[in-house]
């Protein structure tokens, strides 16, 4: 799915009734955690989830109720099981969400946000919560990245400053933090929010094929953008591939060199032979990319080896950090079943490296 942020760039001012709800913090167990949001228009879920169920009908009644008095609010729920009322039964914990009613009026911010990734750049969405009355909250964001000059008002700018360059420097994609801040002359103070956003994850699918197709729209359901590589135009264009962001058609080991890779690259081979298989895999192993993986049986995968290893192609330090045969075992048999065990080690590969 497309960073939520980014579809409202989409939509602009040219859409009424947007709403756009944040979970900000959560303990026990919980169905979301910081940092998911989701779009809601006159009440409407649209886009994303902050946990589906009771708690996101209850989200949706409130996106219906401030729309029209853009009252954004700051809101907390107690998740305990009440077995006095069956359609309350989730599963514990306790979930604070941000409703912001109107969105639309960071607009600049999210254009900001969105060149920055579209340039390869990550940043923090810094967003600063002070209370209005017993039941409203002023919302003020800003986007702040390593490159730019950014400017918060409040004398706890150089204190969140040292925090964003922190959550930038980490790399972690599951960053989120708040942050209690003192406002001179209140008792109660602002709460700043920090969330790190990220280019997406790229993933490069050599081949076109059955499988190929059937893992570039797993790639795109797990937000990926996702490049497939193939030599036939046939196979390589969009018709064939509707959920590819970029179709290469070229040789594909060629291709393949050609594309750089680092820790955020997967690459998957699933070409519709060995001499593909193995160009593909030259171009990518001893790279920086993050995962590799190929597809193909135990003779095909212990051939290929054997030839890395006389020809001095890798080393078997390198040979061993290559998935194969790839994906995880769950007895898959048909082209679909294969694309989800495939997706199934990414998601494995990803949460070990976010």
């Amino acid at each position: 799915m497309k960073n939520i942020y980014l579809q409202l760039t989409e939509k602009k001012s040219a859409v009424p009734g947007l709403v756009l709800a944040t979970v900000t913090a959560a303990s026990g167990s919980t169905p979301q955690k910081p940092g998911s949001s989701a779009l809601f228009q006159h009440g409407k879920l649209i886009a994303g989830t902050v946990g589906g169920g009771i708690i996101e009908n209850r989200i949706a009644e409130c996106a219906a109720r401030c729309v029209d008095g853009k009252e954004s609010a700051l809101l907390r729920f107690n998740l305990a099981q009440e077995t006095s009322d069956v359609d309350d039964a989730v599963c514990g914990g306790i979930i604070t969400i941000l409703v912001d009613s109107d969105p639309l009026a960071h607009l600049q911010v999210f254009t900001e946000m969105e060149k920055s990734l579209t340039d390869g750049r990550p940043g923090v969405l810094v967003t600063r919560v002070v209370p209005w009355n017993d039941a409203q909250v002023l919302i003020k964001r800003c986007w702040a990245t390593e490159e730019c000059e950014w400017h918060l008002p409040g004398n706890d700018a150089m204190i969140i400053a040292e925090e964003v360059k922190k959550i930038l420097g980490s790399g972690n994609r599951a960053g989120y933090r708040h942050l209690d801040v003192t406002i001179p002359g209140e008792q109660q103070g602002a709460k700043v929010f920090l969330e790190p956003v990220f280019p997406p994850q790229k993933l490069i699918i050599a081949g076109a094929g059955h499988v190929g197709k059937a893992v570039s729209h797993q790639g795109r359901l797990l937000g990926f953008e996702v490049t497939v590589i193939d030599d036939r135009p046939e196979f390589a264009n969009k018709e064939n591939l509707p959920d590819a962001d970029k179709i290469i058609v070229h040789d594909i080991g060629l291709a393949m060199n050609e594309l750089p890779k680092d820790k955020d690259t997967y690459v998957v081979i699933v070409t519709r032979g060995h001499s593909h298989d193995a160009e593909a895999l030259r171009a990518c192993i001893g790279s920086k990319a993050g995962y590799v993986g190929m597809m193909g049986s135990r003779a095909k995968v212990a051939k290929i080896h054997e030839d890395f290893i006389k020809n001095g192609w890798a080393t078997q330090e390198q040979w061993e950090k290559v998935c194969t045969p790839i994906g995880i075992e769950i007895e898959s048999v048909t082209v679909e079943e294969i694309a989800v065990s495939i997706a199934a080690q990414l998601i494995i590969c990803r949460g070990k490296t976010n």
